[in-house]
Parts: C-alpha cells; structure tokens; sequence
C-alpha cells in the first residue's frame, strides 16, 4: 500500500512540474527561451524583484500613448505586469523582446546583459511622455561622483560632476571580494606618459592622480562585475572567484570613497538579484537568483524554470570552480522607513 501511494505522489508532483505549477508556488513566474533571450528573461527577473520599477510604471498613463511595438518601457511595464499574475504559465514577452529588436537589440543574437541592462533604462528616458516619472525610474539607479584630478606639478584640482546606472568593477585574476573591488575603483590612480591629463594652470599635459568619490548613493545600486576582458583581440571570460555580501554597509568599510559632500545617512543595503552568467565569453548562459518581494526568499530563475534557492546556492556564484559566476548585482538601500525589511539566510 505505501508504494502505491508513492507511486501516486510521485506521479502526482511529475504532473505538476509539466504543468509548471511549481513556478506557482513560489509566487514567481518563467520567461520562455525564444532562442538566445536568456539575457533578456534573466534581466526581467531582475526587474521585476526590483519592484520599485513596477511600481513606478503602473504610475504611468498609457491610456494617450500610441500603441507602438517599438516602444520598450509600454512592452516593459505590460511584461513586468504580467509576471505578477496566471502564475501556472510562463509570461507572455515576445512583444517586449520585439520591441528591443526593432531597437537594435535584435532577437536570435548572443548580448552582454550590462549593455542591454543600461539601453533599457535608456529607452525609459527616450520613449515615456511622462519624463518626471522616467526620471524617477533613472533616479533609483543614479550613483552621483566626483572626479577628481590632481597635477602632480602645480597640485592645482580640477573636479567633475557625474553620474553612473551602474558601478562598473575591474576583478583581478586571482582571488577578489565586493569590498576588495570597490576599494581599488574609489582609490587614486596615477596618470603618466600618454594617460597625462591637462593643466589649466601649468598649461600644459602633466602627471597627475585622479580619483571617483561618491555624492550620493542610489536606492537601488546595480554593480557590473567585468569579467571579460580582450586578450589580443579575443574576448575571453574570467572565471576566478570575486565573494559579495548577503547585506552591505558603505559607511563601514569604504568611508574613503566618500565625497566630503557626500550627506547621506543611510548606507547598508541588502542584495535581492545576482544575475548569472554560465559558460564561455563566445557561448554561455545567463540565469538569476532573485529575492521575491512577498516572503523575501530566494529563488532560481533559468527562463521558464523556476525554483526556491538557498544563499549558499547563491554563495555558488562566486566563481573559482566553475564558470557559473555572478555578473551583475543588485542590492537595494535598507531604508529606516521602511517595515519590511529581509530574512537574511544564515
């Protein structure tokens, strides 16, 4: 009798993970794979943890828009909408995935998810009537810095107001760590030789050091982990281990790469979206971790597939034994206003 009833449950659950009703339980839903969109699915995934963007975009009248299929934040804001409903099928995102294509991210061809991740936005800026709330969009992202370049001649400074989407991070080919790579981004470099930058007050090409220090620090901070690099004129893949935070406080390990204008209080911020890249810079295969905004437990995203994770499976990203690494990070500002803050695995 016990194995019958195995039997049963057995082929009970088979039928449900055809059916992906799987995905159901854990309150996310897949993206089907139309051949090479990974890095498009894997991104969504991303955006739709990034809640805050969803939020934003049901904001948006679109009720006087014109239905274009060219424009990519209308696509974004109906696929993200999509994703939060019929859980038991994959979301519709074909015409979102059009829409990037007729925007020269065309379908069927391998992209970098950083490239398409920062057109995307973009297109938020481009394509929305509503610039106030495309700003705010931008906004969620937008890391103020000030570069600094110092002659080593005259010590005469010259500064430079800028902003960035995402906090673009050399790794070195051995060991590395989040802080280890943010350290070497904030700190001075000297520039010498050909890299000599211009002196208003020497009038002329100097050595100088420059440095980026932080203004103000986004609610929503996406970090590029560079892992290609062109060796020769081939692109190839580092695959060593680069270790990053469950939860990340600013004002304790990089104080050095504040502006002394930099303000702001709160710092810490906590990581809900590991976007994935898996295989060889010429063909590889991009998946996610990402954090659900209801139960803030982690889940496994590998386009229509769907299941509860672990952060020691998310830990699995850092590299070193393999070539399933973590590419992007997003980590959201723990705000004191806000009630709900993350169970944070072990």
């Amino acid at each position: 009798m016990g194995e019958v009833k195995s039997a049963w449950i057995s082929w009970i659950l088979d039928l449900f993970s055809h059916l992906n009703i799987r995905d159901s339980f854990s309150g996310m839903r897949g993206l089907s794979n139309y051949q090479l969109s990974c890095c498009v699915n894997t991104l969504l995934q991303s955006f739709s943890a990034t809640w805050e963007i969803g939020d934003l975009l049901d904001k948006w009248e679109t009720a006087g828009v014109r239905a274009d299929s060219r424009n990519v934040p209308l696509q974004l804001k109906r696929v993200l909408k999509a994703m939060r409903s019929d859980l038991s099928q994959p979301a519709p995102h074909l015409d979102f995935l059009r829409s990037l294509d007729s925007n020269c991210f065309r379908l069927y061809t391998q992209h970098d998810a950083d490239e398409v991740f920062l057109a995307i936005l973009n297109f938020m800026q481009l394509q929305m009537d509503d610039k106030p709330l495309a700003l705010q969009i931008q906004n969620l992202y937008k890391i103020s810095v000030e570069t600094y370049v110092q002659c080593l001649e005259c010590s005469s400074v010259q500064t430079l107001t800028s902003y960035m989407l995402s906090l673009p991070l050399h790794i070195k080919e051995d060991h590395d760590s989040l802080e280890d790579c943010m350290t070497s981004f904030f700190q001075y470099q000297e520039l010498r030789g050909i890299n000599c930058c211009f002196c208003a007050t020497c009038e002329k090409k100097t050595p100088s050091k420059q440095a980026v220090k932080l203004l103000s620090l986004p609610p929503i901070l996406c970090v590029h982990l560079k892992r290609f690099r062109n060796y020769g004129g081939r692109t190839q893949k580092l695959d060593c281990r680069v270790t990053f935070p469950e939860t990340f406080d600013f004002s304790e390990t990089l104080k050095e790469a504040f502006s002394s204008d930099f303000a702001q209080n709160d710092c810490k911020y906590t990581l809900h979206a590991v976007v994935v890249h898996s295989g060889s810079a010429t063909f590889g295969h991009y998946t996610a971790y990402v954090r659900h905004r209801g139960n803030q437990r982690w889940y496994y995203a590998d386009d229509s597939h769907v299941e509860p994770a672990s952060w020691e499976q998310v830990q699995s990203t850092y590299g070193g034994h393999g070539r399933f690494t973590a590419y992007m990070l997003m980590y959201r500002r723990d705000s004191k206003e806000d009630g709900q803050q993350p169970e944070l695995s072990g």
